[in-house]
């Protein structure tokens, strides 16, 4: 028994680390929700006036504190003046020291976006004219290193978590009521509670350090702490603590006086169990619908409850996906799991994969706006491997189906043909273990017997017979076991039930998978924003190039190294485009539109014309995928070939180009 039991038990606890370790490994910096879509002045401008401030427009309402926008002069030195404040809608400004000279200065923003997650960033403008030096700042994306990784985690197990108390008591409510009864499926629906309260306190915790300096220190900070339950993340989190202590008194009637009770008994428990385990599941759910992607956007009164809906559908099909793993495995011979307890599982997992399927498109149709943002965007290509699983889950699942009806067939004839035999070899009844306890009887009260004949004996010879009655007494419990697991190596010999098996534990595996994908979904910037976020950017660099009050040559191209971090986005800008002396900037970003670092980037300028070139600009780095070169020299006018070489790696190099009339 253990030992066909325990690879199995090892298969899925081994597929859920390295499910886990693939999540952390591959969870960069958390994805900005909301992103810049717009600022002034505006990205490498050179401006004659000092500005009196720096404002910045995101794609969604975020949250600010005193440090959350800074403006550093070519030396470091900050010089705005007090905190940001909300001018209308979605921009936020901080107001400017009077009298700046002339430079670089480089605006740093840090903000919250209104689901949740923590977007960060900097850009580079000049007064006057640009400065040889300016502040070289570090990557200012944010949720990332160890406390992102951690934060990461803390979610996977909180939806996990989620899943397993909430499907796992379901199942025992709808479809197995048996099941209250045996200490595996307790101990699954508790391990659910105590790791979805774990991950909560966990993200609790965690949270001030993840939005903020992402330090290890900064994690038990009391005021910190305080902060975050202040936000609209920490009253969720605080509100989800207090819904499972109710959960908690839940599962305490669910395995004590429910599992007490008689058939007749339980019916009104039963009514009043259901109802208070999904006004609580709702409540759960509604903590992550309050406070992340549902809550924001597009008709987000509407989206709400469907997420609400779609997560209580996960953890139906998931969550009772698990409870029957369970129940198939380590379910005593007296109290199997039968087909009928399969057959209900079945109806309810096909009515929460329709659930499913309708708020997911929903949702999708919400997050993405478009059909070409499944293939253009992070979030589109991640919902499509969603999409796949899900169908794989749903093939396997219609497997799992056909066994179980031909288990329940098998029951059926078997029934009919043998009832006592089946009940033994199916059903389990545990009659050979009643047997084994009845021999041990009759031994007990043989020696009971034994023990009046010899009333006279001395105290040695009593010793010696009661030493012979527990003998007695453990060999019959020892064949009573040993029935009992021969009882329930020919019930799991049955190749029917022997197919559900293996069938539901494939489910189980995909559910593992699909789970830390959904995880990872939840931390993407949607197709919508990231799309809306793109044609900003865009519109905002076609007014710039095509102002009137600098002659400037802006050149924008694509690029692909080919590794696995290697498409992108690089932009030349050359002002004033003329004979002469002129200032460059380049700009590499990725296809969503952020900065992107990458080692080494070289720009080179031939005029074919003339037999003249490559002349060779090497750009000093100045921030997060901006580098600088001033008095780049073009000695005629010409059409001029002007060339990118850009490095993603070491060994990840191309070269992009495009022609331009300059002078």
């Amino acid at each position: 028994m253990t030992q066909t039991i325990a690879p199995r038990v090892r298969t899925l606890v081994l597929l859920f680390l390295a499910t886990t370790g693939l999540l952390l490994a591959t969870a960069g910096p958390a994805s900005a929700h909301a992103a810049l879509t717009g600022s002034d002045p505006q990205q490498g401008v050179v401006v004659d006036k000092a500005p009196t401030q720096v404002s910045l427009t995101f794609s969604e309402q975020v949250s600010t504190s005193a440090n959350s926008l800074r403006v550093l002069d070519p030396k470091g030195k900050a010089v705005q003046n007090g905190t940001p404040t909300n001018l209308s809608g979605t921009t936020y400004a901080v107001r400017l020291h009077s009298g700046l000279p002339d430079g670089t200065y480089t605006v740093t923003y840090h903000v919250v976006s209104a689901d949740s997650h923590p977007v960060a960033g900097a850009y580079t403008f000049s007064i006057g004219a640009p400065s040889k030096t300016s502040v070289a700042v570090s990557d200012e994306t944010v949720g990332g290193g160890l406390v992102g990784g951690l934060y990461g985690f803390g979610r996977y197990m909180s939806y996990a978590g989620f899943v397993v108390l909430v499907g796992g008591a379901a199942f025992v409510l709808a479809c197995w009521q048996r099941g209250a009864g045996v200490r595996a499926v307790q101990r699954l629906v508790v391990s659910g509670w105590v790791t979805l309260t774990s991950a909560t306190l966990l993200l609790l915790l965690l949270r001030g350090s993840y939005t903020g300096s992402g330090k290890i220190g900064d994690i038990f900070d009391l005021d910190l702490l305080g902060q975050v339950l202040q936000t609209k993340t920490g009253a969720a989190l605080v509100s989800r603590l207090l819904l499972l202590a109710a959960a908690a008194l839940f599962i305490a009637v669910l395995f004590g006086a429910y599992e007490k009770r008689e058939d007749e008994e339980k019916r009104d428990l039963t009514f009043g169990l259901a109802v208070g385990g999904v006004v609580v599941s709702a409540g759960l759910a509604a903590s992550w619908a309050m406070s992340e992607h549902a809550s924001v956007g597009l008709q987000a009164g509407i989206a709400m409850p469907v997420d609400v809906v779609h997560l209580l559908a996960v953890a139906a099909w998931l969550g009772g996906l698990t409870a029957l793993l369970v129940a198939l495995y380590k379910a005593p011979a007296e109290t199997p799991v039968d087909s009928a307890a399969v057959r209900r599982f079945s109806t309810v997992a096909f009515g929460s994969v329709v659930a499913l399927v309708l708020t997911g498109t929903y949702q999708s149709w919400r997050q993405l706006g478009s059909w070409s943002a499944f293939t253009d965007t992070w979030y589109g290509q991640l919902l499509l491997v969603k999409i796949g699983l899900v169908a794989l889950l749903v093939g396997i699942a219609y497997i799992s189906r056909r066994w179980t009806a031909r288990l329940a067939q098998a029951v059926g004839q078997g029934s009919r043909k043998a009832p006592e035999k089946e009940s033994v070899s199916v059903s389990g009844t545990g009659s050979a273990a009643r047997g084994a306890t009845k021999k041990g009887g009759d031994t007990k009260a043989g020696s009971a017997k034994a023990g009046a004949a010899k009333a006279g004996d001395t105290k040695a010879g009593d010793t010696k017979a009661g030493g012979t009655s527990k003998r007695e007494a453990q060999l019959a419990r020892q064949r009573a076991a040993v029935d009992a697991a021969r009882q329930k190596r020919e019930r799991d010999a049955d190749p029917n039930r022997f197919g559900l098996r293996r069938s539901v534990f494939a489910e189980a595996g995909v559910a593992v998978v699909l789970l830390a994908v959904t995880t990872v979904l939840t931390q993407t910037e949607p197709g919508r924003t990231e799309e809306e976020a793109k044609a900003a950017t865009s519109s905002s660099s076609s007014s710039s190039s095509s102002d009137a009050s600098a002659g400037a040559v802006t050149l924008t191209m694509p690029f692909d190294t080919g590794g696995a971090d290697g498409k992108g986005v690089v932009t030349v800008d050359l002002d004033p485009a003329r004979v002469g002396a002129n200032e460059m900037h380049v700009y590499v970003q990725r296809p969503n539109g952020r900065a992107f670092d990458i080692p080494e980037v070289k720009i080179a300028f031939t005029l074919e014309s003339q037999k003249i070139g490559p002349l060779p600009v090497v750009p000093d780095h100045i921030t997060t995928g901006h580098w600088s070169a001033n008095g780049v020299q073009i000695p005629v006018a010409g059409d001029w070939e002007v060339a990118a070489t850009v490095r993603t790696s070491d060994i990840d190099q191309t070269t992009v180009s495009k022609n331009a009339q300059i002078g």
